[in-house]
């Protein structure tokens, strides 16, 4: 066994092989670019080396530099984890000559998987099912046009070194086709330094779903059931969950042994997952093959009770697997939900700076785990993906792991960025996830317009207000009883105005100690908790459900979070409210002459000079975040009056870039 692993990689993943190297009595080195130097990686590992400027190209993806790092601390074996130099054939030789192991497969199965067009083919010769497509090197945006008309709208451009969601695009006209294929290119060249691109037929409304193999050196090769990824955003997988709510025993095996058949074709080692595109029909199609773990594995660990992480170092130091097909066993249903740095109400647009506070929920062995690579102070950088953390909640069944789910993601406290905590919980609280009724256009279909959290239904709302009557209620009360025995009053009656949006509500509350009623209109809701001010959490049972409410804010208004609902309610004394409806209202600034960056990030491109006519849905700049290209259009017709900013300067949210007259 290994004395000592290198890891080549930051943040979660990082944090994650750390771990399990520490449960083996491994000791760890942590390569880090000078932006993690004080990371909770670089905390947790036994040593640090810094490697170069934040910038991923001048730091991870430095190969010379990582090798120099496994000479000077004589690590005799390295983990790429994902992303980065995970998949990178030249950056897997150099390990071995080095003369270290390579935590992965040989660099010959990452080379015949890394190259789509190249992996298709020989999928298609190992039996395994293919999507129809042109599998040769698309030349030209002609060729593009050319080829989509032959295989019939809609088409998907990908790259061919192409993975993790980027590189690809869904074209459904010639118009789109000829502009996707320049912004694919640019961004297959920016992420993986080759910007070949193929083109394959778009399945409708199809799931995705993923089968994870382990392979030995020994000539062993299993499979470790399925994941369904479906729900989707970008390409960039939003919940993924174990086993598939849609599989059927046939379609699964059918799948594994596909996945299985794969993996001999090319000499497979270590742990890997072919990813498979499933229609309506439960018909399945070969996507690719990721030779590297997944960010979604642990959704596996918890169903299987297997630790990838500690399988793929002991086939790397050259031991067999000690299990066969047969004995591997999946026990009850598993769900991942990637908390991410970004704004869900402002189209998903990323949100950097510094933790201000990060208290995730508390783990349970079993049945609530988080996997996360920041800590309370630590700052969301924009040189890196904005992952914030994994949570991962197992049950007996699908409906235990949503409602767990559910509940843990209330109990997320993130402050100091913008979190997608709330639009993960209004997917998880979604009829249709309930019913298992996943595609690929999931979001897209039922988020048409953008999220909004402050639209709920009325029995969220009647919740929700009355819960920010009781909170007020609570805080009043010890600002009565400074210097007294505090929140002791028993029958005393409040009575406020809740204020949302356009919505006001009368509230009437009745106290008896920790137990409440809360009359609002001709509706009564009952409630009793626990909860004193300062806290940022609020356990109560309404109703006789047991509920968790999260709370920011203060002083008459509070920021109430709580099943995919985000809603800002301001409580008032009846007069005060009175009063209020007679003050006149300021309007808003009118911004409607600017164009402002939506986002935080790298002014790639402007289409546009000062003087030009522009017509509504014309490219206006590209602005690079996060490793992604966003496209910036104009909203209606117009001429450029000036510009406020150049190619290549970085923005900040609502910066102006252009000004029209």
């Amino acid at each position: 066994m290994f004395k000592k692993i290198l890891v080549a990689n930051r943040g979660e993943i990082a944090c994650r092989i750390i771990r399990t190297a520490r449960s083996m009595d491994i000791a760890t080195v942590v390569v880090a670019s000078s932006a993690d130097r004080d990371s909770l990686a670089a905390r947790m590992a036994d040593e640090v080396i810094e490697i170069g400027p934040p910038p991923a190209a001048e730091s991870y993806l430095q190969i010379d530099r990582i090798i120099q790092a496994i000479q000077a601390t004589g690590a005799d074996a390295v983990h790429p984890g994902y992303g980065f130099l995970s998949e990178n054939t030249r950056f897997a030789e150099a390990v071995v000559a080095a003369g270290a192991v390579f935590i992965g497969p040989p660099a010959p199965a990452i080379a015949a998987m890394g190259d789509k067009i190249a992996a298709k083919q020989l999928a298609g010769r190992a039996g395994v099912s293919t999507v129809p497509g042109h599998d040769a090197e698309i030349a030209s945006a002609e060729e593009a046009v050319r080829v989509a008309a032959d295989l019939g709208y809609p088409v998907m451009l990908k790259a061919a070194a192409g993975g993790g969601g980027k590189g690809m695009r869904i074209v459904r006209d010639e118009s789109e086709t000829r502009e996707a294929f320049a912004a694919t290119r640019r961004e297959a060249l920016a992420s993986f330094a080759d910007d070949r691109l193929f083109i394959e037929k778009f399945i409708e409304q199809p799931r995705h779903i993923e089968i994870q193999l382990l392979a030995d050196s020994h000539g062993a090769v299993v499979h470790l059931g399925e994941r369904e990824c479906s729900l989707q955003r970008r390409h960039q997988k939003v919940i993924e969950e174990s086993p598939s709510p849609f599989l059927d025993e046939a379609t699964r095996d059918a799948m594994g042994a596909q996945a299985c058949a794969l993996a001999r074709a090319v000499g497979y080692q270590s742990a890997g997952t072919v990813e498979f595109i499933v229609d309506r029909d439960r018909n399945f199609y070969f996507l690719e093959m990721n030779t590297r773990l997944q960010v979604e594995h642990p959704v596996t660990e918890l169903v299987t009770g297997l630790d990838l992480v500690e399988l793929m170092i002991r086939i790397a130091a050259g031991e067999a697997l000690p299990f066969t097909q047969d004995q591997i066993r999946a026990t009850g249903w598993a769900i991942e939900a990637r908390l991410y740095a970004e704004d869900p109400v402002r189209g998903f647009l990323p949100s950097i700076g510094r933790l201000t506070r990060f208290r995730p929920p508390a783990e349970e062995h079993g049945q609530v785990r988080v996997d996360t690579g920041v800590s309370e102070g630590a700052e969301v950088s924009m040189f890196y993906d904005p992952m914030i953390a994994k949570l991962v909640t197992h049950g007996d069944d699908r409906k235990t792991a949503i409602d767990r789910m559910s509940d843990a993601l209330d109990r997320f406290d993130v402050r100091g960025v913008t979190s997608n905590a709330v639009f993960l919980a209004a997917l998880v609280n979604h009829p249709r996830f309930h019913a298992g009724e996943l595609s690929v256009d999931f979001i897209a279909d039922e988020f048409p317009d953008g999220f909004a959290p402050d639209r709920v239904s009325d029995s969220s709302l009647a919740r929700l207000t009355a819960v920010a009557a009781v909170i007020h209620t609570i805080a009043t009360s010890r600002a009565r009883h400074i210097g007294r025995k505090i929140l002791s009053d028993v029958d005393s009656k409040d009575s406020w105005v809740v204020r949302t949006g356009d919505t006001e509500d009368m509230m009437e509350v009745t106290r008896s100690d920790d137990s409440f009623s809360v009359k609002r209109a001709d509706n009564t809701l009952c409630l009793s908790t626990g909860w004193r001010p300062g806290m940022h959490l609020f356990d109560a049972v309404i109703d006789g459900q047991a509920v968790c409410i999260r709370i920011a804010g203060g002083h008459g208004t509070y920021r109430l979070t709580h099943a995919g609902a985000d809603l800002t309610l301001e409580i008032l004394p009846p007069i005060v409210a009175d009063l209020l409806h007679r003050m006149p209202s300021k309007p808003a600034r009118d911004h409607s002459r600017f164009l402002l960056s939506p986002m935080p990030g790298l002014l790639v491109s402007l289409a546009v000079e000062p003087g030009v006519t522009v017509k509504a849905g014309d490219t206006l700049a590209v602005i690079e975040a996060m490793k992604m290209e966003n496209v910036l259009r104009a909203e209606r017709d117009g001429t450029v009056k000036t510009l406020h900013a150049a190619k290549g300067d970085s923005l900040v949210v609502d910066q102006q870039v252009i000004e029209f007259e």
